[in-house]
């Protein structure tokens, strides 16, 4: 009964088990590394979604917005933006986008963004109760010069049909916009919480701007 009326309710995986553990049952759903066995079709699946996307960028990433996997196109997109990750770090591209130098001094629209990403993450954190999420709110919270960001917004002209981000490459202009794509019929939370998100060019300056630099050796 517990499972059947969190299905009715579109309740989130992880937030099952919750219920299921309150109402004194073990947890149904399990979690699995995208390394083990059992998750070979799903990595074979995300490979081929990046690859294919290339020149464009894109990025697999989790709940917390940890990157899992990225594309050659991203990895060109971070060198071109003068960013390079500490090899075997785990980075999260909210906290990156927000706090990394190399990010601002490129991202045109930067007051736009960070309203959209502040607000976003808010909203996820409150809607799923993820410890993870809440913690990245608060840390976000108290750092850098964006705080009234959480609640400023502009309600004086009527949204785009989606958000562009405006890049400044050394004088060269890259505008963005991306799609979130998750799987179907998940059956796992890490499935369930997996999210692909793919990067278009907005214009054909832009997208001759990203084979540019996919094409571009990495130093």
């Amino acid at each position: 009964m517990v499972l059947r009326i969190a299905e009715s309710l579109d309740v989130p995986l992880r937030e099952r088990n919750v219920l299921l553990v309150a109402a004194g049952f073990a947890s149904y759903f399990d979690e699995r590394s995208l390394d083990t066995p059992e998750m070979l079709p799903v990595r074979s699946a995300l490979r081929q979604m990046l690859t294919h996307h290339d020149p464009y960028p894109a990025v697999v990433v989790n709940r917390q917005w940890d990157i899992l996997m990225a594309n050659d196109a991203m990895s060109a997109l971070f060198a071109a933006l003068g960013w390079a990750p500490q090899a075997g770090a785990t980075v999260n591209i909210v906290r990156a986008t927000l706090t990394e130098p190399a990010f601002r001094k490129v991202i045109v629209n930067w007051d736009e963004v960070v309203r959209h990403l502040l607000a976003r993450l808010r909203r996820e954190a409150a809607a799923s109760g993820s410890p993870a999420l809440n913690a990245l709110v608060e840390e976000l919270r108290s750092v850098g010069d964006f705080a009234d960001a959480w609640s400023d917004a502009d309600w004086t002209r009527p949204p785009a049909p989606v958000l562009p981000v405006l890049l400044d490459i050394s004088g060269q202009r890259l505008s963005l916009f991306s799609m979130i794509a998750t799987f179907g019929t998940p059956m796992d939370l890490t499935t369930d919480e997996l999210r692909v998100e793919t990067f278009f060019p907005m214009d054909d300056a832009s997208e001759q701007l990203l084979r540019r630099t996919a094409a571009t050796p990495a130093r």
